[in-house]
């Protein structure tokens, strides 16, 4: 039997996203200063091989060829990040209009190509001077971040119609914080409860600054989503998964649409005398109604509670305090393909926290802003790179994203990540997630399968089910 079409409606934004420190190279060019990233990447033993993102895949010197590659794929919308250190080098006070050029540079491309462009205000890239006076630890960051959001939204205005606050709080907060594994690479929960009161703080405060100029646009936050889907249903393993819920991603959105961290795992961490450093007033600002919110998922799994509990115990390191939280255990559930970062694939996840995000917060109007998956096959004997892995993984998150979407999720576009090969954090350039493969010596950019796939799609506005 033939398969059957599924299509998008007229007005959905298909695009890509990158982020500013893992393409756009020229570290310390027209006035750009170090970032947390560019400290933490040239510290031995933090990043595979030593890589850093001095040149990263050059899109500083090659914009108009990244723009022609989103040309080429059809793509309607392109999401990127602003280089804070680019735009203010020390991260307050004088304003690089250099960077500022570049950026307004780069809208008038992607306009000129007939591309929408979203831009996110930050995407991990703390100057590093701010971080020198205590980053995000201190609230005066969320206030300086505040100050560099205002300073974009006069450069740019209304040519850019969907703006981002922060991309992935839990990961500039907890994986950068308490599990120590990105920039500045700490271990302290109590350090990473405050880093991400800020942030969310940052974003509400943000949000003011957009407010107050009256805007044509769009402004939401990006957080990460995952997916626990109970192995059973033993009451004990939903509760587990409800407090992985809790722990990854009502922490961030919770703040935002209800005005309260999840009560739950408020109450965990005080049981191990930590809180978030809330003040009078914070709760209302965080919880300004956004325009729309970004969605970033990869993965999902099976979750069952853990057969032998931690206690809760202040005196532990941060990583076993944290295994205390959640008390969650990842179950093996034979079946699951893999990509090559070892995270499993699994689209049904993404049905399920779509709809979840739908019924717990009122379904608002979402952009898939991050979804897409590591797939390392490079050029063979004919110069072509057919990764496969993506095909599959994108074919099968589309299918899952088009259920969503006939069950009355509200969902206004979807970003694949990545356009381009690039630094993948922690991992350095070993891990490629690109539509377009790099060589990283030559710079050379070879569009992938997944990139004529997804150009199809694109064309079609949809694809066979």
């Amino acid at each position: 039997m033939k398969s059957k079409p599924i299509r998008f409606p007229p007005q959905f934004l298909w695009g890509t996203a990158t982020s500013a420190y893992q393409i756009e190279g020229s570290h310390d060019v027209d006035g750009r200063k170090p970032s947390i990233w560019d400290t933490f990447s040239k510290t031995p033993g933090r990043v595979t091989n030593g890589d850093t993102g001095d040149v990263a895949t050059d899109s500083y010197r090659r914009v108009e060829e990244d723009v022609a590659l989103l040309k080429q794929l059809g793509a309607r919308a392109y999401r990127f990040s602003i280089a804070w250190p680019r735009v203010m080098p020390d991260g307050r006070g004088e304003v690089n209009p250099l960077g500022i050029a570049y950026y307004q540079r780069l809208v008038r491309l992607l306009s000129d190509a007939g591309i929408t462009p979203m831009a996110t205000l930050y995407h991990w890239d703390l100057p590093q001077a701010l971080h020198d006076e205590g980053g995000w630890m201190q609230r005066r960051t969320a206030e300086d971040f505040a100050r560099f959001a205002g300073v974009m939204f006069d450069a740019l205005g209304e040519s850019v119609p969907y703006w981002f606050t922060v991309n992935e709080p839990w990961c500039a907060s907890f994986l950068s914080h308490a599990m120590g594994e990105h920039a500045p690479g700490e271990r302290d929960l109590g350090r990473a409860l405050t880093v991400a009161h800020h942030l969310l703080l940052g974003h509400g405060l943000a949000m003011t600054e957009f407010r107050k100029r009256k805007l044509g646009g769009q402004i939401g936050m990006a957080p990460n989503v995952d997916w626990r889907e109970p192995y059973s249903q033993d009451r004990q393993d939903i509760a587990a998964c409800e407090r992985g819920l809790d722990w990854f991603n009502r922490w961030f959105i919770d703040p935002i649409y209800h005005g309260r961290y999840p009560a739950n795992m408020f109450a965990r961490y005080g049981e191990l005398g930590l809180k978030p450093p809330i003040l009078a007033g914070d709760m209302a600002t965080i919880s300004q109604a956004p325009d729309m919110l970004g969605i970033n998922y990869y993965t999902g799994s099976y979750g069952m509670n853990r057969a032998d509990p931690l206690p809760l115990r202040a005196q532990d390191d941060a990583l076993t305090q944290i295994e205390a939280l959640r008390n969650l255990s990842t179950a093996n559930v034979p079946g699951f393909s893999k990509t090559d970062i070892g995270w499993d694939i699994f689209p049904e996840g993404f049905y399920k926290v779509l709809l979840w995000l739908r019924d717990e917060y009122g379904n608002p109007p979402l952009f898939i802003t991050e979804n897409g998956a590591c797939d390392n096959a490079l050029p063979g004997s004919d110069g072509q790179v057919h990764d496969a892995i993506r095909v599959e993984y994108q074919h099968r998150h589309v299918i899952a994203l088009n259920r969503a979407m006939r069950s009355g999720c509200d969902i206004r576009g979807f970003m694949a990540w990545s356009l381009l090969d690039n630094f993948e954090w922690a991992h350095g350039y070993g891990k490629r997630f690109g539509l377009v493969h790099v060589d990283l010596e030559t710079q050379t950019r070879t569009p992938k399968d997944s990139f004529h796939w997804y150009s199809q799609l694109i064309a079609n506005n949809g694809c066979d089910a």
